[in-house]
């Protein structure tokens, strides 16, 4: 249990727009060196979650593809760089030495889909987005440790009270 970050909190969104007004909150708390594990099924909201948080920082609109093939994506926002990585094709978690990962985590704001890829190489001060599909639209859960929860949790009383 030790090496499971705890829940800070849990809530629904309806739809796609319920996502983006959550991507626009946690958007504002990121900062260089944060670590944002995208959890969740093909399917679940990964990519639109992560598409919606970079469009919420300072910039031009973007189209923010899936990077399933090319691995990961960079983007300058505001006076952040983000590194969208999916993980989904690599076969060992050393690969992703090779797309700069270690780099992106001393410097940048890393979104990764599929964080379990890492395996014991994801640095436990990440904070982990659960997204579940539900009949109502999907749960976000969100856990991580001390710090995530300070920072978190006054942005989102209110939507946690409400879901």
């Amino acid at each position: 249990m030790g090496d499971r970050p705890d829940i800070i909190l849990r809530f629904d969104v309806a739809d796609e727009s319920g996502t983006a007004a959550f991507a626009g909150r946690l958007a504002g708390v990121l900062k260089p060196g944060d670590i944002v594990a995208l959890d969740g099924t093909l399917g679940a909201g990964k990519t639109a979650l992560a598409r919606a948080l970079i469009n919420a920082l300072p910039g031009e609109p973007e189209d923010v593809p899936s990077p399933t093939f090319t691995l990961v994506q960079t983007y300058s926002r505001g006076d952040l760089e983000i590194f969208h990585f999916d993980l989904y094709r690599i076969e060992d978690a050393e690969e992703a030495f090779e797309l700069g990962i270690e780099d992106a985590f001393a410097d940048a704001v890393s979104l990764i889909e599929w964080p379990e890829r890492l395996g014991t190489l994801l640095p436990r001060k990440h904070l982990n987005v659960r997204i579940e599909e539900t009949p109502a639209g999907r749960r976000i859960t969100l856990s991580g440790n001390d710090d995530w929860r300070a920072r978190l949790a006054p942005l989102f009383a209110e939507s946690a009270a409400h879901g």
